[in-house]
């Protein structure tokens, strides 16, 4: 069973949204998935995409063909394809990204790198994704509130 994150509460019951296991997933295998290809699939499917591994060299591939057949079959378009990152940010512990660094600081705190390394590859994935400009504040800070990480 996978692990949604509890800033995800609101729509993983029924998977309106792309939850970022899958968007990390996405990432990893270089598969541009639209919301309105996600909202064509079924229940199970998506339930699938969350539950599918995407790991290993096999794992990817297996998880991009599965994905490319969904989309083809529900759209009649094949998926565009996205540039794979072969150092992403999110596997650097070593590193934190600016763009955490001023969101964090908006909200009067300033991470620090133990606090960055201690995290998991996909919180680091969550982060950086909700750190971007233009996307929701409230799940950042629900982010980072989760992710224990308000204690300097």
């Amino acid at each position: 069973m996978a692990d949604f994150f509890e800033f995800e509460a609101d729509f993983v019951d029924s998977l309106r949204c792309i939850p970022m296991q899958v968007r990390y997933k996405l990432d990893t295998s270089g598969i541009k998935l639209k919301l309105s290809h996600w909202h064509q699939m079924t229940e199970d499917e998506r339930a699938a995409l969350v539950e599918l591994p995407c790991t290993t060299e096999t794992e990817i591939k297996a998880y991009q063909d599965y994905l490319q057949h969904l989309i083809l079959e529900r759209t009649g378009n094949s998926a565009a394809k996205l540039p794979i990152e072969p150092n992403p940010l999110w596997m650097d512990s070593g590193t934190i990204p600016g763009s955490i660094q001023e969101k964090a600081q908006e909200m009067g705190i300033s991470l620090t790198l133990p606090q960055w390394a201690s995290l998991t590859p996909l919180q680091r994935f969550a982060l950086i994704k909700l750190s971007r400009p233009g996307h929701e504040n409230k799940n950042f800070s629900r982010a980072i509130a989760e992710f224990h990480l308000l204690i300097n």
